[in-house]
């Protein structure tokens, strides 16, 4: 077993697609279930802080974070450090009230999860959503802080996937919580599947229609917006030859088409900055109908990361200083 999808920072990554998709399904259907039963579903407050281990991280952390973000503490016996950390999240987990999980993982006992996620030294504090993984802070941390990091961490996974939450019943038993029945599939479930599916297999083309079929008759659906702009990147590096493309970038600066075909590139490899601040410069050089091209293709990879990342807002700063 190996932790998966190592970041929510916006990188392509098909597997993403699909986790963000479905998880937004699973909590409408526990919502739309809960508020049928009057708050069914509910689990205790011990219930969110679990001990977990290399045998139960695929159940207990990935398969969870399609429903609520599990936000995971890395510690140890001899670390000091953890000492006054761990119980302030624990705290605040109960605090928070199914907003987010709390997973500890004690490092001597999991040295392959601490290195699967690159842990050079602890405390340290990451958080999985939708299977995606973030590092949160590494070291001491102040209250504040902490808050305002979980209360980021909380609002991007109800924005961009879906995800509210658990509801906690102070009365309810440890583990006796029951999976919430499947509601009925919403009216646009099938297209967003064909989307997804054409995406597993390579068909980008297809995935691009599905996404514009729902689109054409919701315009403002979220899972459709990102789908397709990521749909629409993955069919335009289809095939080509990056060694070319980045020859031809260094070699011709002042050609729109070679800049921005790097940046999209820059993008699929996870280079997300390099790809915005590529673009920026271009825009910086151009002017007239090439300067709107490069600023089209621009906004174009900000649907892709997602507005909620900081690198969109500061390359959107950017980008206003480079136009005005």
């Amino acid at each position: 077993m190996q932790p998966r999808n190592m970041s929510m920072s916006g990188v392509v990554d098909l597997a993403a697609v699909k986790a963000a998709q479905e998880a937004k399904a699973k909590a409408e259907q526990a919502r739309a279930e809960a508020a049928r039963q009057g708050g069914g579903g509910a689990v205790s407050p011990a219930d969110l802080v679990i001990d977990v281990d290399e045998a139960g991280f695929e159940r207990d952390v990935l398969q969870r974070s399609a429903e609520v973000p599990v936000v995971i503490d890395f510690w140890a016996e001899w670390c000091e450090p953890c000492k006054q950390l761990s119980p302030l999240l624990e705290r605040l987990a109960v605090e928070y009230a199914g907003r987010f999980m709390l997973a500890k993982i004690d490092v001597d006992a999991n040295q392959m999860l601490m290195q699967q996620f690159g842990v050079q030294g602890i405390p340290a504090v990451f958080a999985v959503v939708a299977g995606q993984a973030l590092p949160l802070f590494q070291g001491a941390a102040g209250e504040a802080q902490i808050r305002e990091t979980l209360d980021q961490l909380v609002a991007v996974a109800e924005q961009r996937f879906g995800l509210t939450g658990l509801t906690v019943d102070p009365d309810a038993q440890p583990g006796s919580a029951q999976a919430a029945p499947a509601a009925p599939a919403g009216p646009y479930d099938a297209l967003l599947e064909a989307a997804v599916q054409a995406l597993d297999a390579g068909d980008f083309g297809g995935a691009v229609q599905a996404y514009k079929n729902v689109l054409s008759e919701d315009p403002a659906n979220m899972e459709a917006k990102l789908g397709l702009a990521q749909a629409e990147l993955l069919q335009r590096v289809q095939g080509v030859d990056p060694q070319q493309v980045r020859k031809d970038a260094a070699e011709k600066p002042a050609d729109v088409q070679a800049q921005i075909a790097a940046a999209d590139l820059d993008l699929v490899g996870g280079h997300v900055e390099d790809a915005f601040g590529r673009l920026i410069e271009t825009v910086q050089r151009t002017v007239g109908d090439d300067r709107d091209t490069v600023r089209i293709r621009l906004l174009e990879l900000f649907e892709v990361v997602g507005g909620e990342d900081p690198r969109v807002a500061a390359a959107r700063r950017a980008l206003a200083r480079a136009l005005f």
